[in-house]
C-alpha cells in the first residue's frame, strides 16, 4: 500500500492502532504545499520505511523525488528531514557521517 501511495504522489496514510483493532486513513492527492508539517514528517518516516525493506536508503535526493521537489529546492527536503528527525522516526544510517550531502537515513526501529 505505502509503495502505491508513493507512486501516485499521495499524502501518506494514517495508522492508528487501538487494543481492538488497527484504523487506517487513506487520502486523496495533496500538492505538496497543501500538505502541513504533520503529512510531511508522516510521508518522510514511511519513505524511510519503504526504503529500508527495499534494501535503500532515505536520502535528500530520494525525498524529492517522492514529493516531486526541484533540485534547486534541496533545502525544503532537508527541513522535512530535519523535522522527522527531531521527531524521533528516523536515524542517520552512520552518525559518524559527518556530510549532510552523502546522509543517508534508516527508520528509527531498523
Amino acid at each position: 500500500m505505502i509503495f502505491e501511495v508513493e507512486l501516485f504522489q499521495l499524502p501518506a496514510p494514517e495508522f492508528t492502532v487501538t487494543s481492538n483493532h488497527t484504523k487506517a486513513i487513506l487520502y486523496a492527492h495533496k500538492a505538496f504545499s497543501e500538505m502541513d508539517k504533520s503529512d510531511r514528517i508522516r510521508a518522510c518516516y514511511q519513505h524511510a520505511c519503504l526504503r529500508h525493506v527495499s534494501n535503500e536508503f532515505l536520502t535528500n535526493t530520494s525525498l524529492r523525488e517522492r514529493f516531486s521537489i526541484a533540485e534547486k529546492n534541496y533545502s525544503m527536503a532537508s527541513r522535512i528531514i530535519a523535522d522527522t528527525l527531531g521527531k524521533n522516526l528516523i536515524k542517520p544510517y552512520d552518525p559518524e557521517n559527518r556530510s549532510r550531502k552523502q546522509a543517508k537515513y534508516v527508520p528509527f526501529w531498523a
